[in-house]
């Protein structure tokens, strides 16, 4: 298995090398200005090695990632891997939230569907399923400020927390709601959950539609198995047959969906971060993007693909752990 991460780090880092080279951008220009002499134009170009054949820039680029050197960013002047590590704690706050939601709602929606199979509560779930399928993020998001923050007041508006909150918690883990927690200071808590609840219940609903129709479908089939009737026929109650026999053997199918959703909020949280305002690496990437600062968005996606490298093999573990015949 190591071997196998080994060589899909090793691809990841040659495709985002590769994104760097193809990319209708001069790194050069974007470092030294269009007004810069030739001279100094070539300098800078000998100085960031692109005068080297494409291979030897590879090595030079696979030697400084492996030592956690994604170079400088042009747009904060500092490295980027500390401008990764002070902002990616708040795409995972929000990530991590709305992963929970979709959970404790996708599965039992989910499983209640299949058990209602053409009910109207199976209607119903579909439905629900398919609305956040078809519902672009940004629309949400958008309708969501206007009604929750705007006319009705009940959350918090764009940002982690409102400017007079701003910088009074230490950070510890980055994470707003942990270390105002940490420090006991409630009154930041309060105003942090206010703000994070709309955006993390977007995400949430998103990896709802997944979970709950993934779900749905695993359990479809194994209610149709032919175990399912025998312990029907045995008297068996309806809740242990659904719970204790066909639940259970669709927990392992169910630990790569969550995954899957989770890698996903985790990477595909741009829009949602853009339009509230939340300073995490979506946000990072798009406007390091938006100034040319190549450095900045190849080492987010760097970071983003390790994130899906270790979800996957966490959840392959987890599976031969649950499951002992993959082992």
């Amino acid at each position: 298995m190591l071997g196998l991460i080994a060589i899909t780090m090793l691809g990841l880092l040659f495709v985002t090398f590769l994104i760097g080279r193809v990319m209708p951008i001069d790194p050069v220009l974007a470092i030294v200005g269009e007004r810069a002499s030739a001279e100094t134009y070539q300098q800078v170009f000998e100085d960031l090695g692109l005068d080297k054949p494409l291979l030897v820039q590879f090595g030079y680029y696979l030697w400084d990632v492996l030592h956690g050197d994604f170079g400088v960013s042009l747009l904060t002047a500092h490295p980027v891997s500390e401008d990764i590590g002070r902002v990616f704690p708040a795409t995972l706050e929000l990530a991590t939230l709305g992963t929970l939601m979709g959970v404790l709602l996708g599965v039992p929606l989910g499983v209640i569907a299949a058990v209602s199979r053409d009910s109207w509560i199976d209607q119903i779930a579909r439905v629900v399923a398919l609305v956040g399928y078809s519902m672009p993020i940004f629309w949400l998001g958008l309708m969501g400020l206007l009604i929750f923050y705007g006319i009705l007041g009940w959350v918090g508006g764009p940002g982690r927390v409102g400017i007079s909150y701003a910088d009074v918690v230490p950070p510890v883990t980055g994470m707003i709601l942990i270390d105002s927690a940490l420090d006991g200071n409630w009154d930041v808590f309060r105003d942090a959950l206010s703000h994070i609840v709309l955006p993390a219940s977007l995400l949430g609903y998103y990896s709802l539609a997944y979970i709950s129709r993934m779900t749905r479908s695993f359990m479809l089939e194994q209610l149709s198995a032919e175990y399912i009737t025998t312990a029907r026929v045995k008297g068996m109650s309806e809740r242990a047959v659904i719970w204790r026999h066909a639940f259970r053997n669709i927990r392992v199918q169910l630990i790569t969906v969550i995954a899957l959703s989770y890698a996903n909020l985790l990477e595909g949280s741009v829009l949602t971060e853009i339009i509230f305002a939340w300073p995490g690496i979506g946000s990072y990437i798009t406007n390091a993007l938006l100034s040319a600062d190549m450095s900045a968005v190849l080492g987010g996606t760097v970071v983003i693909g390790l994130i899906f490298i270790i979800l996957n093999v966490g959840s392959d573990l987890l599976y031969r752990f649950l499951d002992p015949r993959a082992k």
